[in-house]
């Protein structure tokens, strides 16, 4: 029988002989009756109670006898059904009249759409306005290095999406754990780090990121898929609510089916939307600011004395406060271990923050947005509600670039500075952004907003026993945690107004991750396929 075997737990260091070891104790077994020891999910438990860090497991593996020894552990042990059977590849017979597929926007909903497609053999047309990685790379160093902007190719255009310049996080809420673990298997076979695989929380780092988008897009062609990069979208032709085609560079192409992946920042396309009739719903989002401070101080009080233990690596947190006395509720967002924070821009004269991390999250600072919930009744009136949100954000971001005096530098300042209502001359000198200039966020942030950031910083950072007020340094804005607005879509994954357009990704409103967008890339692709197919399942729904 297989088995499922929670809660072992092994050093750090450990050996497939420590994982047999301790199974065995928990089942109560002989060392032979087992076989086939799979770690399926890795945690790290530093509480300073424990004599030592460790690895905390889920294992699945094989057991001999007929049943289960009467002296095991059985709250923590798990009997497994027959394994489900292999599903086949998603195969579809594209009709030879019927235009290919496209799939706009290269971050990671639509490059899983077009991956899915192009195994299915849809041989699926990519375009994203940007440019590859390795070119997109070079102009985010200019931009960064001289504020240098180009408007189509940046920290949020291009190949990889805006989360390839973003620490390359893979956590995930979901409870689909089949398409996680396709995703997961997928980004290692393309070069990620096998732990990705296990990790409860994985990461694979901006700089690893690079390599993996291009094998991933190296896939796709070779799959039958086809990637076209400075290829913007500037219309749809859509004739009595069906989509017939697109508009790319000014030429018109045929199209029946489009995944639309193109991003959250990509507010041209949801102006694009709004004109043609495509239903739009504002949505809630958060804005906030980032905050930097030491990681060795991260670590020591996440990891007590273990910290700085190279088999722990830095640590990250997770905080939150509730709404009270006026003040809105307030959350950590997109913690960077060991990174820095970095400028982002996708349109001349606004600037918003953000942060990463490097595979190895060795430098000296870790960083997090600290961000406040906003819904539609915050947003300005807008002659189409639904680009409400975005207004919003452009208006934040339009102050936050005057307030530092162009030139896309990011406005900053001491945490201290920030609760006294008052701005030192100068910054510390160790910031990891060093195109900072010292503002008063409140000309940038709108009053709920660093009301409530006063009252919460203090008391979450306080939870980080050691952490000083004193060495944290905020920057603003942060503006892009996830799209305003939903592109409405039926349960089939396509526009309630448009047939043959299937809204996907952040950008649509539907996830908030590069997982979560993956996966709702790849759901959009088996609806095409389904609808193609005539509505019969023609293969796996994700």
């Amino acid at each position: 029988m297989r088995l499922r075997i929670q809660q072992i737990n092994v050093p750090l260091a450990y050996t497939d002989a420590d994982v047999l070891f301790h199974a065995r104790r928990m089942i109560g077994c002989d060392a032979a009756a087992l076989s086939e020891p799979v770690v399926v999910r890795r945690s790290v438990d530093a509480r300073a109670r424990k004599a030592e860090p460790l690895h905390v497991l889920t294992v699945e593996i094989t057991l001999s006898l007929p049943a289960l020894p009467r002296n095991a552990h059985r709250p923590s042990i798990e009997i497994l059904g027959a394994p489900e059977p292999e599903i086949p590849p998603l195969r579809i017979e594209w009709p030879a009249a019927t235009p290919r597929p496209v799939v706009v926007g290269a971050g990671p909903a639509g490059l899983m759409a077009a991956y899915r497609l192009a195994m299915a053999g849809a041989r699926p047309l990519l375009i994203d306005r940007g440019e590859p990685a390795s070119a997109r790379t070079s102009k985010v160093a200019q931009f960064w290095n001289r504020g240098l902007l180009d408007p189509e190719s940046n920290v949020l255009y291009g190949e990889g999406g805006a989360g390839l310049f973003s620490d390359g996080k893979l956590t995930a809420r979901s409870k689909d754990r089949g398409p996680i673990r396709d995703f997961m298997e997928l980004l290692h076979s393309c070069g990620a780090e096998a732990s990705v695989r296990i990790d409860a929380e994985p990461h694979v780092g901006s700089d690893r990121l690079l390599e993996i988008v291009a094998r991933l897009r190296e896939r796709i062609v070779a799959a039958g898929g086809e990637v076209r990069f400075q290829a913007r979208l500037d219309d749809l032709h859509i004739e009595n609510g069906q989509l017939r085609g697109l508009v790319v560079n000014g030429v018109e192409m045929a199209c029946a089916h489009c995944v639309l992946a193109a991003g959250h920042s990509a507010r041209d396309v949801h102006a694009l939307l709004a004109r043609r009739g495509v239903t739009l719903q504002p949505k809630p989002f958060a804005v906030g600011v980032r905050l930097e401070i030491p990681q060795a101080a991260i670590d020591r009080a996440q990891h007590g004395r273990f910290a700085g233990n190279p088999l722990l690596g830095a640590a990250s947190f997770r905080l939150t406060r509730r709404e009270e006395n006026g003040a809105r509720s307030c959350y950590s967002f997109c913690m960077c271990p060991g990174g820095t924070v970095i400028c982002c821009a996708s349109e001349p004269g606004r600037l918003t923050t953000n942060g990463m991390s490097y595979s190895k999250r060795a430098l000296a600072k870790g960083n997090a947005a600290f961000l406040v919930p906003v819904g539609p009744a915050d947003y300005p009136e807008h002659p189409l509600p639904a680009l409400a949100g975005v207004e919003f954000q452009r208006a934040l971001e339009r102050a936050a670039f005057a307030a530092a005096g162009g030139e896309y530098r990011v406005p900053a300042v001491r945490l201290l500075d920030f609760l006294a209502r008052t701005i030192s001359p100068a910054l510390p000198n160790d910031l990891s952004c060093p195109r900072a200039a010292p503002v008063e966020f409140r000309s940038i942030l709108p009053e709920f907003a660093t009301f409530t950031l006063e009252r919460s910083l203090p008391p979450m950072l306080k939870e980080l026993n050691g952490v000083k007020l004193e060495d944290a340094v905020l920057y603003a804005p942060e503006t892009r945690s996830s799209s305003p607005l939903w592109v409405v879509r039926n349960d089939e994954g396509e526009s309630t107004s448009t047939r043959g357009l299937y809204p996907a990704g952040e950008g649509a409103g539907y996830a908030g991750g590069i997982v979560s967008s993956a996966i709702d890339g790849m759901r959009a692709a088996a609806h095409v396929a389904r609808q193609i197919a005539g509505g019969k399942d023609s293969g796996p729904a994700a």
